[in-house]
């Protein structure tokens, strides 16, 4: 498979269903966005934690049928798609690693140890990724999953920040008024 083919020299690229649309459609603009939320994740890793890693790795892959999943236009039953068990798997995480943080009482500042604040960093992308994706369904059919998805993993983020950071002793600075 070749880097490059030049066939997105004139602003248009292929969908799965090899249908061609351009560069700034809404279904690349939250496919691409889900990218990058994908590359800073991987930015993260290794954070130092297996669990967490692991979590991370996890997500990643998920993210790759996120993208498999908007690409698709027209998708058949055994096509890349985002299933409740993606989410729910998040949720998972979340319960999981909030037992170990004090209740959260106040709104965080973003920061923390170096893997602290890159993943706050990609809560804020998968945040527009997930904006990109309801732009998405308000023009064409989406997985409402998917959708659900993004939401749930800026969440998971949030909790993968302040665990990484409480772990790093990387106090939690709350915003003053």
């Amino acid at each position: 498979m070749p880097v490059y083919t030049g066939r997105g020299d004139e602003g248009k690229t292929d969908l799965r269903d090899m249908s061609r649309v351009s560069k700034t459609s809404p279904r690349i603009e939250a496919y691409g966005t889900v990218d990058e939320a994908n590359a800073l994740v991987g930015t993260v890793r290794p954070t130092g934690y297996d669990d967490v890693d692991e979590m991370l790795r996890t997500v990643q892959n998920h993210l790759h049928v996120v993208q498999a999943d908007f690409a698709n236009p027209d998708p058949d039953e055994d096509d890349p798609a985002v299933r409740e068990a993606h989410t729910e798997q998040l949720e998972d995480w979340i319960d999981e690693l909030d037992e170990e943080l004090e209740p959260l009482r106040h709104f965080v500042l973003p920061s923390g140890s170096d893997a602290g604040a890159k993943l706050h960093h990609a809560r804020t992308v998968s945040r527009r990724a997930e904006r990109r994706a309801v732009a998405l369904a308000n023009d064409e059919p989406v997985n409402e999953e998917a959708i659900a998805y993004l939401n749930r993993l800026s969440d998971a983020l949030f909790t993968f920040a302040r665990v990484v950071n409480q772990r790093d002793g990387e106090p939690e600075d709350r915003p003053t008024y």
